[in-house]
């Protein structure tokens, strides 16, 4: 008879558990998973997800301003907020509903509610209690707020009950920036309030870019940290996340903290108890969705599939969904250069789509080469597909790809993205 309940528990149903309980239960072990809110995580239900919904819909005005450009006749245009949030919410449900039906068909057995860890092997939810020989830990990150003041977060942000007419933003990451957008397209009057700068840790000329498309679609932004004198409707935190592990039982099983009470993980996502791991935002590494979802898979593979597979955080693709969006892979330029000589490749110039519509607006496409090894150790895209670009670009980077690798490639023309293998 099996000394434990399950193989392995996972707390958590969010892109990274879910990913390592359908792994591990394909490789035959026994998996339980907990979710206490909604199957999906931040990614599906108040996050990726929803956001890109957004994003797509808050376009949808610049595009009917190109249109006119280009020679179609397209009489008013008005936004119906409670329609778009009703079509939202229907999706986010098709989807959540998906998880737990791929849980169920790989044999996971499914507990609804908080699991807290009541000792190192047992984890109790709803009164319930099940022994796990190992458990996983992935319950993700929640938003930030300051300490004083009424704010809304980007959770609340999905399900308002009216666009407001006025609303300021505080935080210029990504998701201040994009959400700066979505309700500015929505047609909402947006100040941006900025704490520092515009997306921090990002290449300048990204950053300059992304600041000139911010003040092209009508949106204040400024320094400081207090909205009050702001004149506006809403106000929205934008200023990070903090890892969920307040009430799981971590510190009492002896599982280390960080001062920032995320988890701390050694490469495999192991935390400090040995059979007890963490992926994903709750161990402050990368918050992003497709990472925590690589985390999982390797736990997974590591623990039952006789792959024994460790995680290493470099060239990450990652994007914000501006207007016009941004993407980075590598080194930004200001690294690059601190670690050896570098030779830049910069192009900016105005996309065909715009030419009849007279839009200002410009691609950006930057390219950082080693120069002793004419390696490409960077490479950043501000305009139209800029992520689908980077994602494909992704890979030759990871392989290790020369400038000469991308000057012997051929140009698919006409298109944005041959300017990757025409910059000299």
């Amino acid at each position: 008879m099996p000394r434990f309940d399950a193989d392995l528990f996972v707390i958590g149903g969010g892109s990274g558990g879910v990913r390592a309980a359908r792994v591990a239960a394909g490789h035959g072990a026994r998996v339980a998973i907990a979710e206490a809110n909604r199957w999906g995580g931040t990614c599906v239900i108040r996050g990726c997800v929803p956001k890109k919904l957004m994003v797509y819909a808050s376009e949808v005005s610049r595009t009917l301003d190109d249109a006119r450009g280009q020679g179609w006749t397209i009489g008013p245009a008005s936004f119906d907020w409670p329609a778009f949030i009703a079509a939202k919410d229907k999706e986010i449900a098709r989807l959540s509903a998906l998880y737990v039906e791929r849980l169920r068909a790989a044999g996971a057995r499914i507990f609804e509610g908080r699991g807290r860890l009541v000792d190192p092997h047992t984890i109790e939810i709803a009164g319930e209690r099940v022994t796990a020989e190992h458990v996983l830990i992935a319950t993700g990150s929640r938003p930030r707020r300051p300490a004083r003041g009424t704010w809304i977060s980007s959770d609340e942000a999905f399900h308002l009950a009216e666009l407001p007419r006025r609303i300021a933003i505080l935080g210029a990451g990504y998701i201040g920036v994009e959400f700066a957008h979505i309700f500015a397209g929505f047609g909402s009057e947006v100040t941006l309030v900025k704490r520092s700068g515009v997306l921090r840790g990002f290449d300048p000329d990204v950053v300059e870019e992304v600041e000139r498309g911010l003040a092209q679609h009508g949106i204040r932004v400024i320094a400081g940290e207090d909205v009050a004198a702001i004149p506006h409707d809403l106000a929205m935190s934008a200023i990070g996340r903090a890892p969920v592990t307040d009430d799981l039982g971590l510190v009492e099983a002896g599982v280390a903290l960080d001062r920032r009470g995320a988890i701390v993980v050694d490469e495999w996502s192991r935390t400090s108890v040995p059979h007890i791991y963490g992926v994903g935002d709750v161990t402050g590494r990368v918050a992003l969705t497709p990472v925590a979802i690589r985390e999982g898979h390797a736990v997974a593979d590591t623990l039952f599939g006789k792959r024994p597979t460790p995680i290493h955080h470099a060239h990450i693709p990652t994007a914000v969904f501006a207007q016009p969006p941004a993407a980075s892979v590598g080194l930004t330029e200001p690294v690059a250069r601190a670690a050896g000589e570098v030779t830049i490749f910069r192009a900016r110039f105005r996309p065909m789509r715009f030419a009849l519509s007279g839009r200002d607006e410009h691609v950006m496409i930057k390219l950082i080469v080693d120069r002793a090894s004419d390696r490409v150790v960077g490479l950043h895209v501000v305009g139209p597909d800029a992520p689908e670009i980077v994602q494909s670009a992704a890979i030759a980077v990871t392989m290790g790809a020369t400038k000469a690798d991308f000057d012997r490639t051929f140009a698919l023309h006409p298109t944005t993205a041959e300017e990757l293998v025409l910059l000299r």
